[in-house]
C-alpha cells in the first residue's frame, strides 16, 4: 500500500467514526504510520489539521440535520461529540456564522464541508533533485519549544522561534556544542519531534549533532536520533514559502511514484544561515524512509 492509499484510507476510517470518539493512534494505522507523523503530513497536504477536518466535517453534518429533521438540537449537539448545547453552540455558530437555533428555524444560510477523496489525476513530467542518505544513531543537543499543529500557525511559531534563539545569543551557544564534520556540516538542524504530540502542539527543536562537550545551559536537551535511511532535498527560495511548497511536492510528487515511503522517524530541515529571507537562500530537507 502506498502513501496515498493510505490517506484514503484514514480518511475512510474517519468518516466512518464521525459520531465517535475517533482514535486518532487508530485513523494513521491505516495509513501505515505513526500519529504524530500522519497529522503532521496532513496537515501539510491539505492546509488544515486532521483535528480541524474532523470538527468542520462534523458541524457540516450538524447544520443539514438541523435543517432537515425534527431532532432537538441537544440530540444533535450529544450526537456530534459536544458534551453541552452551549458548547455545541459556541462551536456551530463559529462555523456556520448563525446559531442552532436559527438555522432549525429555517431560512439561515449554512456553510458545507465535504469529506476528503484521494483522486488520480495526470500529473507530473516534473523533476526533484535528491540523495539518499544512510545515516547512523547520534545524539542531537538541541532547545525546544512546542508549537501549534496547523499550517500557517505552525510555520509562524517556528519562525519566530528561529528569531528569538539568533537574537538571544542561543544559536551562537548550539553551534560550540555542534560536530561540523557530521553530514549536515555547519548547518543548524529543525526538527519536529513526536514524543507526547497532541492535535493542538507538538514539540520542535533548534540544534545539532552533538560534539560531546560539557553543556552549560540548562535548557539545553539531548535527543537521541536512531539510524535511518533519509531522502535529503534541497530548498531553493524564501522561507517558510518555499519550504511549504517543496513539502507538498515531496508527499504529493515523489512519496506515489518513488520506491520509498515515510517511515514516521524525525524529520530535519538543514539551515546554513539565518538569512532566511532572502530568494536565493539554500537549506534542505532531510526525510527518514523505508523501502515499500
Amino acid at each position: 500500500m502506498n502513501w496515498i492509499t493510505g490517506i484514503q484510507r484514514a480518511i475512510d476510517y474517519v468518516e466512518e467514526h464521525l459520531t465517535e470518539p475517533v482514535d486518532y493512534e487508530e485513523v494513521a494505522k491505516q495509513a501505515l504510520s505513526s500519529s504524530f507523523h500522519f497529522q503532521r503530513v496532513f496537515a501539510i497536504l491539505c492546509g488544515f489539521t486532521l483535528g480541524e477536518y474532523i470538527r468542520w466535517r462534523r458541524l457540516s453534518l450538524a447544520g443539514s440535520e438541523l435543517v432537515g429533521t425534527g431532532r432537538r438540537v441537544l440530540d444533535i449537539a450529544l450526537k456530534y461529540g459536544y458534551d453541552t448545547p452551549e458548547s455545541f453552540a459556541r462551536a456551530f455558530t463559529r462555523f456556520h456564522g448563525v446559531t442552532p437555533s436559527q438555522a432549525k428555524a429555517g431560512g439561515a444560510v449554512l456553510k458545507t464541508f465535504s469529506p476528503l477523496s484521494v483522486k488520480l489525476i495526470l500529473d507530473g513530467g516534473t523533476t526533484m533533485d535528491y540523495r539518499i542518505v544512510k545515516q547512523g544513531p547520534f545524539q542531537m543537543i538541541a532547545k525546544k519549544k512546542r508549537v501549534p499543529r496547523g499550517e500557517e500557525t505552525t510555520a509562524a511559531e517556528i519562525s519566530a522561534f528561529w528569531r528569538r534563539c539568533g537574537a538571544d545569543g542561543t544559536i551562537p551557544a548550539l553551534c560550540r556544542y555542534t560536530d561540523q564534520k557530521s553530514p549536515f556540516g555547519q548547518r543548524l538542524l529543525g526538527a519536529s519531534f513526536g514524543e507526547d504530540a497532541a492535535d493542538r502542539d507538538f514539540p520542535y527543536g533548534i540544534g545539532g549533532v552533538y560534539n560531546g562537550a560539557p553543556i552549560a545551559e540548562a535548557d539545553f536537551t539531548l535527543e537521541d536520533i536512531p539510524a535511518h535511511t533519509y531522502v535529503v532535498f534541497p530548498c531553493t527560495g524564501a522561507m517558510p514559502d518555499a519550504f511549504q511548497a517543496l513539502y507538498r511536492r515531496i508527499y504529493s510528487e515523489f512519496f506515489p511514484a518513488s520506491e520509498y515511503q515515510p517511515c514516521g522517524g524525525p524529520d530535519f530541515e538543514a539551515y546554513p544561515s539565518d538569512q532566511v529571507d532572502s530568494p536565493d537562500y539554500c537549506c534542505e530537507i532531510w526525510v527518514a524512509v523505508e523501502k515499500k
